[in-house]
């Protein structure tokens, strides 16, 4: 699985113009499921994401988590985090997970989201989203984990 985290001061995800998901301070996270990811695997990024330290305490380091400000997730599919470019100009997608199972774990992630974290919110699988951000900082920090 390869997540992108951005620290956001805001950020927001329209469809056709109508905004779908909409958060504040927190995390802006675009998510990709690869072949072979599990729930299990899922379940390990989840949590690392909600503990990793990459909030400003009051000295300025980046010493509290997403959790310790009270911030929120926005939980955003791309799968084009799987992209190959090793090849030719036109990238390839084999490395993700079909559109059936990426949804499956896609859904299993924000359901443990929503149970874990106060504020999340989404995008909509597979919809061509337009999504906007106020970076912060600007923090951004690419995950994956895999079996």
């Amino acid at each position: 699985m390869i997540a992108v985290l951005q620290r956001v001061r805001e950020a927001s995800v329209r469809i056709e113009g109508d905004l779908v998901g909409q958060i504040g301070v927190g995390l802006l996270v675009l998510l990709c499921a690869e072949k072979g990811d599990t729930d299990a695997v899922a379940d390990k990024m989840l949590a690392k994401m909600l503990k990793l330290r990459i909030f400003s305490d009051n000295a300025g380091k980046m010493n509290l988590s997403v959790q310790d400000v009270g911030g929120g997730l926005l939980v955003v599919s791309q799968f084009t985090l799987a992209a190959d470019v090793s090849s030719g100009t036109r990238p390839g997608f084999s490395l993700a997970a079909a559109p059936g199972e990426a949804r499956r774990l896609y859904d299993h992630f924000v359901t443990q989201a929503q149970a874990l974290h106060p504020v999340v919110q989404t995008g909509r699988f597979a919809a061509d989203m337009q999504v906007s951000l106020l970076n912060d900082g600007p923090v951004t920090i690419p995950m994956r984990m895999g079996a």
